[in-house]
């Protein structure tokens, strides 16, 4: 054994001193051993990064869900209306028969469709499995024609609701012939009765109040905006406040004279003769109303809840020689005037309201065999001057003398239907100043029978009052949806819908 032992320590070289040779200095086990430990730093290191990295994965997919449940349907919260770096898209027509509010209370702008040019056609899509043609008509104001926007039943079922619910005479009705008219203003009353009239302590003297307390007519029979600031500006001209008989008199009579304010001959001229009502198109109402309301809120891509909150369909039979003379649908605002549809909301200290009425579709129920035309007098104009609509000693607002002369004349043809701005841009997406082109009319009917309908959009110039209202009607709303839970059957008043 001693002699195997010399043999290996020769072979490792083992020179006989007290130090072990090289190769002896315990090489296997530190070898062995750090071989080891480098093996479970590594395995420890991939179970860390494997932890973390499940950690953060999971994570990732909680907060998802939680965006997810936040913002979604779950909450009604209702999905974004705005597309990046654009303006506010409208909202689509609700399918269910509520009433949904709710659109006011995000920012939304008023969208317009591009006239492009006179003659131009785009297709639109209103109805399923087909498009129909939109022409424009003309650029001042945007006008278009949409043939067939109604179908012949349709027709039919809306004039047959209007002769079920009845329709009633118009306020302004044709003078008998030979009648001057010229100069005459709209009542009947002297000035001194007016006077006496308004006068309510009768102390002979008039005071604000007095005269803001008889100013709210809708018709202008008594006092239009621009009247009305005539006289009040004179009364705070007038050192005690007030005005006598005399003062009266003298501002009174100018207020009333054609023509010497702006829009005070129109208003002062405007007469018609035809018979109308007005239809319901909200829930409870009639199926083709309804319809109708949906297919407008699809033709001017508006938000459904604005053209819910407006004014009734107005339904208008003209039969032979019925005309209405040039007019705007809607009305200049002004300080002192407040919305008609808003007045829920409205300025307390407005002296008058006035119809705001940023868009008008007019649709024919029936074909006229001869006359009956829809006439826009100056459509198109280079300039729009009040003065310039009389030319000749004739005037163009007088649809029963010079219907001919208008610049754009439609013919009725049951089903077409006309949109028109009554009411340009502000240049911020909202409605701005009253469009002066939009002056329009209907001419006589010479032969047959003519049947049309308007459906009117509403919105208040001030975009806080219309937000104002609307948050008003949304509460109203909430209140008498929860006030229908608690209490059954229906008080007579809920069961009485309008046709």
């Amino acid at each position: 054994m001693e002699g195997a032992l010399g043999d290996l320590m020769e072979q490792e070289g083992y020179d006989g001193s007290d130090k072990p040779p090289s190769s002896l200095k315990a090489p296997f086990r530190s070898t062995r051993l750090h071989i080891q430990r480098s093996s479970v730093c590594s395995r420890a290191y991939f179970v860390v990064v494997m932890v973390f990295f499940h950690v953060y994965i999971l994570n990732v997919i909680g907060l998802l869900l939680y965006v997810h449940y936040n913002n979604g349907p779950g909450d009604g919260a209702t999905p974004a209306s705005v597309s990046e770096g654009g303006p506010p898209l409208p909202q689509p027509a609700p399918d269910s028969r509520e009433l949904h509010v709710e659109d006011y209370s995000q920012s939304f702008s008023l969208p317009r469709i591009e006239g492009i040019r006179v003659g131009h056609v785009q297709q639109v899509s209103l109805v399923p499995d087909r498009t129909h043609e939109m022409r424009t008509m003309s650029l001042k104001p945007l006008l278009f024609e949409i043939p067939g926007f109604l179908s012949e039943e349709e027709c039919r079922v809306v004039v047959q609701l209007a002769q079920l619910k009845g329709l009633m005479e118009s306020q302004m009705q044709r003078p008998s012939q030979g009648q001057e008219e010229s100069n005459q203003p709209l009542l009947s009353l002297s000035t001194e009765e007016v006077f006496s009239l308004l006068d309510l302590n009768q102390d002979g003297l008039l005071q604000k109040q007095e005269i803001v307390s008889h100013s709210h007519s809708q018709d202008g029979t008594w006092l239009n905006p621009d009247n009305l600031r005539e006289i009040l500006s004179s009364l705070e001209a007038c050192p005690t406040g007030m005005l006598t008989l005399e003062d009266f008199r003298r501002v009174y009579d100018v207020s009333q004279r054609p023509g010497q304010q702006r829009s005070g001959k129109l208003r002062s001229h405007f007469k018609q003769r035809n018979k109308h009502t007005w239809l319901h198109q909200g829930p409870g109402s009639h199926h083709v109303l309804q319809t109708l309301r949906k297919r407008v809120t699809s033709l001017t891509r508006l938000p459904s809840a604005l053209v819910e909150l407006s004014e009734p369909l107005q339904v208008i039979r003209y039969e032979h020689g019925d005309f209405s003379n040039a007019h705007h649908d809607s009305s200049p605002s002004h300080p002192e005037t407040t919305c008609a549809h808003t007045r829920l909301a409205g300025n307390k200290s407005a002296l008058t309201e006035v119809s705001c009425r940023y868009l008008t579709v007019l649709f024919y129920l029936s074909s006229v065999e001869e006359g009956g035309e829809t006439t826009f007098p100056v459509a198109d104009n280079r300039t729009y001057e009040e003065e310039a609509l009389v030319q000749d000693g004739v005037d163009l607002t007088d649809t029963q003398e010079t219907c001919g002369r208008g610049n754009v004349r439609i013919k009725p043809t049951a089903g077409t239907a006309l949109l028109w701005y009554n009411h340009l841009s502000d240049g911020r997406g909202w409605m701005g100043e009253l469009d002066e082109y939009s002056l329009h009319g209907d001419c006589p009917v010479r032969r047959g029978l003519k049947w049309m309908a308007n459906s009117w959009v509403n919105v208040d110039p001030d975009y806080q009052q219309q937000a104002r209202y609307q948050r008003l009607v949304a509460q109203r709303h909430r209140a008498k949806s929860g006030m229908e839970e608690h209490y059954q059957p229906f008080s007579h008043s809920d069961l009485h819908q309008d046709l």
